[in-house]
């Protein structure tokens, strides 16, 4: 496989996980699977809370990927990691950006982190299944931009 090939197939399964990402918490997690996310929408104490299964839930798929990938050497290695590739960036913004699960000095100042920041929190003003709004977790519509002043 040539390495343009690898880098599209690997693009595209970064990108296209934000659908995927979307789809499964609108309609898995604020559904049949609340049971697990309701944690995540409710004050708890201590660090691991049990929304964090779905992060194993979703490193399946991805590793199985890899390792058909590795082994048969075909467009499975690209998009399993461009799945991997998601979940570190959706750590970094979810875990360590918005929630703060790990300390850092300075959060950067950007319009769009500032933009998908607001969006995260609007979606956590509701604590039931039911309610809820803005379900992307790397993606925000404009509408939650910051108004000029």
């Amino acid at each position: 496989m040539s390495w343009i090939a690898f880098a599209a197939w690997f693009v595209l399964a970064l990108v296209a996980m934000e659908g995927v990402a979307y789809l499964t918490h609108r309609f898995l997690m604020h559904g049949p699977l609340w049971f697990l996310h309701r944690s995540h929408h409710v004050p708890h104490k201590g660090w691991f809370e049990w929304n964090d299964l779905f992060g194993l839930l979703f490193a399946v798929p991805s590793i199985i990927l890899i390792k058909l990938g590795v082994d048969q050497g075909n467009w499975m290695l690209p998009v399993g990691l461009g799945m991997t590739g998601y979940g570190f960036i959706y750590f970094v913004f979810h875990d360590v950006i918005v929630h703060r699960r790990v300390r850092l000095r300075r959060v950067p100042n950007f319009t769009y982190l500032r933009r998908i920041i607001k969006a995260h929190l609007v979606h956590h003003r509701t604590h039931g299944r039911d309610g809820a709004e803005s379900f992307g977790f790397l993606y925000a519509p404009t509408e939650f931009s910051e108004r000029p002043r």
